[in-house]
Order: structure tokens, then sequence, then C-alpha cells
């Protein structure tokens, strides 16, 4: 029988730093989002400000669903990711080698005592980032009195995509929901 140049083993380590890589540059791209959130709302908010036009406000929703739809779907990779290490790849692993557990970090930084609590604090973030602050964007050109018929219309429909982005959000937020059945 031939000898194999590259083994399992070789093979699923590789696939490890690979999805690792994945997750590192998702990480590094989802917490990028919040600060370009905050940026574009406060480039809005003084816009709005300065131009006196309230209808301006209604960039805000668009501009915060997109950006906060695409931090939700990466923050939902980085813990797939996470998943696979534990419960798929590192159990392969220690089977190919008769091994103890390996990659204990993806599961020990889980067991921290306040992570829950962390976990909670950052869905509130995501919200009022996310949610909170073009709705309350909304209230103010609902109230400031300039609204046209079809700008209005559009508000509402603006106002009904955020509350979906917030249920997203709290539908994937990980101390809220039961964990998810392993994928195959």
């Amino acid at each position: 029988m031939p000898e194999r140049d590259v083994t399992v083993g070789q093979l699923l380590l590789a696939e490890y730093q690979t999805v690792k890589d994945e997750q590192k540059t998702r990480i590094g791209f989802r917490d990028n989002l919040l600060y370009v959130t905050l940026t574009v709302v406060a480039a809005v908010i003084a816009a709005a400000a300065q131009a006196k036009q309230s209808e301006m406000l209604l960039a805000l929703p668009p501009v915060c669903v997109v950006l906060g739809w695409t931090y939700l779907v990466n923050d939902e990779k980085i813990s797939a990711i996470g998943t696979y290490v534990r419960d798929d790849l590192g159990p392969r692993l220690v089977e190919l080698t008769g091994g103890e557990a390996l990659f204990a970090w993806e599961a020990a930084h889980r067991s921290d005592s306040r992570r829950r609590s962390r976990k909670v604090i950052q869905c509130v973030i995501d919200l009022l980032a996310f949610c909170v602050v073009p709705l309350a964007g909304l209230l103010v050109y609902w109230f400031a009195g300039q609204t046209s018929s079809g700008l209005f219309a559009l508000s509402v429909a603006e106002a009904l995509i955020v509350v979906g982005l917030g249920h997203q959000v709290l539908s994937y937020a990980r101390p809220f929901n039961s964990p998810r059945p392993p994928t195959p």
C-alpha cells in the first residue's frame, strides 16, 4: 500500500486553521461595523440638523438595517465556526489521535460566570445601535411636522423593517435562545 503524503489529521488541522482565519477576519469586520454605524448616524444627524431638514433622517433606517443585518450575519457565522470546531472538528481529531480533548479554549471561554451578562449587554447595544437609533430618527421626523404622505408611507415601511431587524437580533441572541442542534 503506498504511503500517503498527507494524513487525515493534517487535513483536519489545515481546515481548523482555515476556519479560525475566517473567524478572525469576520470578528474584525463585525466589530468595525459598530464604528461605521456610529459614524454614519452622526453624519446623518448632523446633516439633518444643519440643513433643518427632518426628512434626511429617513436615511437612518436603511443604513442601520443594512449594517445591522451584516453585523448579525457575521456574528452568527463567528458563532457557527466556534460550534463547528467544538462539536465536530475537535472530536474528529481526538478520535484520530486517541488523545484528550483538543481546542480547550473553544469551550473554556464560554464557561465564564459573566458571559451571560456580557451577551445580554451586547444584545442591548446591538438593539440600540441598529434599531433604537433609526426608530428615534423616525419619531423625530414624524413629530417635526414636515411630513408628506409619500414620505410618511415610506417611513412607516422603514419602521416595520427596523422592527423586523430587532426581532432578528433577539432571535439570534445566544442567552435567549436554546442551543441549535449541530449541523450535519
